[in-house]
C-alpha cells in the first residue's frame, strides 16, 4: 500500500514546488493543440540603478547649491565642524567635502543665484 502512494507524492511535491515558483507570476503560452498553459515566470531581481543615479546627481547637485550659496571659505568651515563630531557627523564631512565635480555644479549655480 505504501508503494501506490510515491507517485502521487512525488506528484505532489513537484506540483507544491511548481505552485511555489508561480509566487512572482506566471507566463501563459498556448500549446499547437490550444491548451493554455501557466508557467512560472523566471524571477531576475534587479538592481534599481536608475533610481541609484538620480539619488547620486540629486546630491551633488545639492552639494554643488550649498557650497555657491555658502562659498568656499563658509563651506569649508561647516565641514571642518563636522569632522570634529562623531563618526556620523565624520562621515557626513567626508560626503559633504568639495570636490572638482561640486566645483564646477557651484560655478554654473552662481550666476542662477546672484
Amino acid at each position: 500500500m505504501a508503494q501506490a502512494n510515491v507517485p502521487f507524492d512525488k506528484r505532489l511535491k513537484r506540483i507544491v514546488r511548481r505552485h511555489d515558483r508561480m509566487a512572482h507570476g506566471v507566463v501563459k503560452t498556448v500549446n499547437a493543440d490550444g491548451l493554455i498553459v501557466a508557467r512560472p515566470r523566471i524571477y531576475n531581481p534587479r538592481f534599481p540603478l536608475k533610481g541609484l543615479l538620480v539619488l547620486i546627481v540629486a546630491g551633488l547637485v545639492f552639494k554643488g547649491f550649498l557650497f555657491a550659496y555658502l562659498g568656499e571659505t563658509a563651506y569649508a568651515d561647516r565641514v571642518a565642524s563636522l569632522q570634529q563630531g562623531s563618526v556620523m557627523e565624520q562621515a557626513g564631512a567626508w560626503v559633504m567635502q568639495a570636490d572638482p565635480v561640486t566645483t564646477v555644479i557651484a560655478n554654473a549655480i552662481k550666476p542662477i543665484l546672484g
